[in-house]
Formats: C-alpha cells, structure tokens, sequence
C-alpha cells in the first residue's frame, strides 16, 4: 500500500503525544491499522531518538507532580482518598508502561519484525489497562495527576537506552515481573477494603503482565542466543552495570514460571533474597 504507515515511526508520534486519551487513542488506531496491514516494518529505518525529540520523551502531562517514592504517601485502604492513591499509582505504573513498550518499538532496530508486533501488543495491552484504573479513578471522585506519583520505572528504561538485551533483561523480566509479586497483596488490600471491581481490574492486569514479562524473558534470551550469551551470567552482569534495584521476596512464583522463568533461575532469586534477609 502506497500510504501504509511505518511502525516505528508511528510508534515514536504515539511515545511523543503528551496528552493521555490521544496517546491511547493514537495506539489503538496504530494497532488496528497493523492487524489490517496498513503498517509496514522497517527494522532499519532511522528513527530520531535524540536530538531535538530526546527532551520530549516520553510524552505525558504535567501532573502528575514527580517526587521520590517515599513522598508519595500512605495509602490507607479504609478510606476512599486511600484507595483512589493506589489507584493512580497503579495508573501512573500503566501509563510508563505503555510509554516503554513504544519507546522498545521505536527506539531500537535490527531486530525481528515480530519484536516489534510484540511490543505494540504489549503498548495497546498496557493502554487498555490504563484507560480501565482511570475510568474507575473517576468513579473514586478523581483523575489522573491528583496525586503526586515517582518515575522509578522510567529511570531504568532511560538507562537502558544504550542496549536492547539490557532493555529486556532489567525492564520487563525485572522490574515489571516485579508486579508479579506485588499485584496479589496489593489486589487482596483493595477487596478487604471493599472495592472488588479495583481488584477485578488487577485480575486482568495480572492475567496479561504475566505474558508481557514472558516476551521480555523471550526476546531476552534470544538476543542472548544470537550474541553467544549465558542468559544467567549476562543477566548478573548486567544488574551490577546498570545498577538494578535488589529483587526482594516473596515471589510469584507460579507467575513467573509461566512468564518463563526456569526453575533454576527462580532457585537462584529465592537464595539470593534469602541471603539478603538474612544479612540484615
């Protein structure tokens, strides 16, 4: 087709937009139009990164205000106000989410075009789960940028800009698969406090994070393959060079082998994080 759009072109314009709705509106068109074959892929093409586009990226509002994690405050689930903050939070997780999966599309080339057709999946995935916290965020008398929010997320894409094997090792199989573990106590808090339909919500988002981090995992260890890599040593390596948070238990583990995780590498994690434990 003579006016097929080019898909990391198309994924750089959605990372830009800074308004949430029309980045979201502007993914799901860009994912329709790639299931209809309207969007070509050009592993190759030159996508400006930097330059003038680097200070823009990634695309989002001006609130919520950015602030340490230990600002952002306490979120007591008796109360309304406590569970609308988790429920930006989670939103605030979800909107850097769909920002890095585009920022994976568009930043890195020479890879497979089903690396690509991943990452968008993973992009519209991570906006459907955004637009569902906002919606009920709404119902809890609030909206996006009412409460202050971190970047933690973020900063660690940022520093992976330099390399897609650090990219898949240390976003999705680490920091992402971090929600594994963490979106069961926290879906458990919000039903004790009595709002099932936020705890449905992080049904779904468990149900499809636990696919994203298992395309992480998979385009991890193919990279690996393809460098001549040990996917254990590099990833040790590679923790230690970007200066990865230390993993914590307990862990999902039921999660994680099915987002790829092998028994020898869920091994080697519980030890680790027992080792810590017991250090302190």
């Amino acid at each position: 087709m003579t006016d097929a759009v080019e898909l990391r072109a198309g994924a750089l314009r959605c990372l830009l937009e800074t308004d949430p709705p029309a980045k979201m509106a502007a993914i799901g068109a860009l994912a329709a139009a790639l299931a209809a074959g309207a969007v070509t892929v050009d592993a190759g093409a030159s996508i400006a990164m930097q330059g003038a586009h680097a200070d823009a990226i990634p695309g989002r509002p001006a609130r919520p205000q950015l602030v340490a994690p230990r600002l952002v405050g306490r979120r007591s689930m008796v109360t309304v106000e406590g569970r609308a903050m988790l429920v930006h939070a989670l939103a605030h997780i979800e909107f850097n989410a769909v920002n890095l999966a585009l920022d994976a599309v568009a930043r890195f080339g020479a890879m497979p075009e089903a690396y690509y057709r991943d990452w968008l999946g993973v992009a519209a995935e991570e906006a459907g789960h955004y637009a569902m916290l906002v919606a009920h965020l709404q119902v809890l008398g609030h909206a996006y940028g009412d409460f202050p929010a971190h970047d933690s997320l973020w900063e660690m894409v940022a520093k992976t800009n330099d390399d897609v094997m650090a990219r898949m090792a240390l976003v999705p199989r680490t920091l992402e698969a971090r929600g594994l573990d963490a979106i069961p106590p926290l879906r458990a808090k919000l039903a004790q406090g009595g709002d099932l339909a936020a705890a449905a919500i992080l049904d779904i988002i468990l149900r499809d994070e636990v696919g994203h981090v298992e395309i992480g995992n998979h385009w991890y260890g193919a990279l690996c393959e393809a460098r001549g890599l040990d996917r254990a040593a590099t990833y040790a390596v590679l923790t230690v060079r970007y200066d990865a948070p230390v993993l914590r238990g307990p862990f999902n583990l039921e999660a994680r082998r099915r987002a790829g995780f092998g028994e020898a590498e869920l091994a080697a994690l519980q030890a680790a994080a027992t080792a810590r434990h017991i250090s302190i």
